[in-house]
């Protein structure tokens, strides 16, 4: 998280203290790799998946097991495609695939049951 802070701090310096555009600086940001990304954007998936199983009306093991392999594919092909990270920097493929999965859990969770339970309960 440090190198991301200094390489932040570099670029500000570089642009000469000016301010980029939001956009600019959503792809640098999402461009600079490492495990932060990889946990929000884990977490933005939990939320939009909790509420597809809740308004769709998903329920049982079989949708917590697609939740899985759903959230854990879509971050290996980010790191390993987009952001083209070198994963044993990281401590493997492995670990930067579980990174922040249990809080992503914890939050697919609630969100599908607040959802699947306000829209299809009585």
């Amino acid at each position: 998280m440090t190198t991301n802070l200094k390489r932040k701090e570099e670029s500000h310096l570089q642009n000469g203290g000016v301010k980029q555009p939001m956009e600019q600086s959503l792809q640098q940001y999402c461009s600079l790799g490492g495990e932060d990304v990889i946990y929000w954007l884990r977490q933005i998936i939990a939320i939009i998946l909790g509420v597809i199983w809740g308004v769709a009306p998903l329920k049982g093991f079989l949708a917590i097991a697609i939740f899985c392999i759903i959230n854990a594919g879509i971050l290996y092909v980010y790191f390993s495609s987009f952001q083209q990270v070198d994963e044993e920097e990281y401590g493997g493929t492995w670990e930067l695939t579980k990174e922040g999965f249990m809080t992503s859990f914890a939050l697919f969770m609630v969100v599908w049951i607040i959802f699947y339970t306000a829209l299809h309960f009585e």
